[in-house]
């Protein structure tokens, strides 16, 4: 859970450098620090993705997790979700729904993507918080500028991610004495290559539908599982 403390400790800290730049932080500024997280992201991603011993097994559980995905389109299934909430608390008074705005479209960006699912799983499966203390530096400046423009609702953000993360990191970690060491290799490699994408998304490289491509991780353990060694 360590690395989730971090992360919501970050979005916090962030929050409040946010408030003291109420003026905003000028949009230069902004696109530099973005480009240079999205590049050590991918990096990040890319040592993951290496770690695989079969990389049969990575290519399988990306092309089963992808057909899973788009079946279930749980990508517009999310944007669904997120265009409801913000509709919804946009109804209320100018400061609440200033708020809601905030926490909504914050919670989404931290909550929504690979970096927080295999962050955590990571967490859980082996104890190490190395993508969730990349993803908490990411965090940490983007509350900087969303906190800078839409108010104290992205600090609020914080108890989704410690929520979130933090459910999936103890699940992985029920879950990691019951699998075996290919198994994880193989379930880390998968993840990683999401990373990857992530980095590309942050860059404006390719619009990928990230989320449609997280049941691979679920699909290449389950390969991997089953996989002759």
């Amino acid at each position: 859970m360590k690395g989730t403390l971090v992360n919501a400790a970050a979005i916090i800290l962030g929050s409040g450098v946010g408030l003291a730049l109420k003026q905003g932080i000028p949009e230069k500024y902004q696109n530099t620090l973005v480009q240079g997280m999205s590049l050590a992201v991918g990096i990040i991603g890319l040592q993951m993705a290496l770690k695989t011993q079969n990389v049969l097994i990575v290519i399988l559980g990306i092309a089963v997790g992808a057909i899973i995905g788009e079946a279930l389109n749980i990508d517009g299934s999310l944007n669904k979700i997120g265009a409801w909430l913000s509709d919804k608390l946009s109804s209320g008074e100018a400061g609440q729904s200033n708020i809601g705005r905030g926490f909504v479209t914050a919670t989404l960006v931290y909550c929504i993507g690979a970096m927080a699912v295999v962050g955590s799983i990571q967490d859980g499966l082996t104890g190490d918080t190395g993508i969730l203390y990349a993803k908490s530096l990411l965090d940490g400046i983007i509350s900087v500028v969303f906190t800078s423009s839409m108010g104290i609702g992205v600090a609020f953000s914080s108890v989704s991610v410690l929520v979130y993360q933090g459910l999936i990191t103890l699940l992985a970690g029920f879950f990691s004495a019951v699998l075996s060491e290919q198994v994880i290799t193989e379930l880390t490699a998968t993840g990683g290559i999401l990373i990857v994408g992530v980095s590309i998304l942050m860059l404006e490289i390719k619009n990928i539908k990230l989320a449609n491509l997280l049941p691979a991780i679920p699909a290449a353990a389950a390969i991997a599982y089953f996989w002759p060694i």
